[in-house]
């Protein structure tokens, strides 16, 4: 199979702000309540969450660049977000026009590739969100275009 054919966006909600959220020292003791509800957050869940973002890119990213197609994989994702933004459940008309701002800062923003020994993201010297995107768009309409052309059924038009 041609790997290299592959194209992967794939489009974050975003996630809180790295920081030190829960105590090692303190966690230790927790118990089994303690790691369902502490500190009024719930630590066992933030952490699965967390996690399994982390671990799909991980995967993902791997994978790609073992098949030597590195730049067919395209992560956004915002990890600096603060608040309500970070939330999944607020819908006020406040927070949903704040997350169209998000996205739109979002789209101008470096493209990253999150460093997993620091979860951080980073710069990657690609270009911008919106830069990245609208290059898979052409290389995909391109294929797509070539794709229709050596198709036996010539360029499927529009019937009404």
């Amino acid at each position: 199979m041609d790997y290299g054919r592959f194209w992967v966006i794939s489009l974050g909600t975003g996630s809180p702000k790295t920081e030190e959220k829960y105590d090692a020292h303190k966690a230790a003791k927790w118990g089994l309540l303690g790691w369902l509800t502490s500190e009024s957050s719930t630590p066992l869940t933030d952490l699965f969450m967390q996690s399994s973002g982390d671990m799909i890119d991980f995967h993902i990213s791997n994978v790609f660049k073992a098949l030597h197609s590195e730049e067919s994989y395209l992560r956004i994702q915002d990890d600096t977000l603060t608040g309500n933004e970070s939330s999944m459940d607020i819908a006020t008309k406040k927070n949903l026009e704040s997350l169209v701002g998000i996205g739109e800062r979002l789209l101008k923003k470096p493209v990253t590739k999150v460093n997993f020994e620091t979860r951080v993201c980073e710069p990657c010297h690609k270009g911008t969100n919106e830069e990245a995107l609208i290059s898979f768009a052409e290389i995909l309409s391109k294929d797509k275009r070539t794709h229709d052309l050596k198709s036996p059924h010539g360029r499927v038009t529009n019937l009404k």
